[in-house]
């Protein structure tokens, strides 16, 4: 099971824009990492596949939101 909020849904007409920017921008492309890693670590954190406390959580939150205005910023 894939993990809510992945780039390619949030994001349906940019995928092809998304996966040549990951091939040719290694800034892009670690943000899109940092993002990944973010969005799996919310996701393990809501289904209680690793609990974290609610402070965490929000954070985590945050940077994932963080993260994907900035793809958002690159994509625009």
């Amino acid at each position: 099971m894939s993990a809510p909020h992945e780039l390619a849904a949030d994001f349906p007409d940019h995928t092809d824009r998304i996966h040549a920017l990951r091939e040719t921008d290694a800034h892009f492309r670690a943000l899109t990492d940092r993002y990944h890693a973010a969005n799996r670590a919310v996701h393990r954190a809501e289904e209680r596949i690793e609990p974290v406390s609610e402070a965490e959580e929000t954070h985590l939150r945050r940077e994932r939101a963080h993260l994907k205005d900035e793809i958002a910023r690159y994509l625009a």
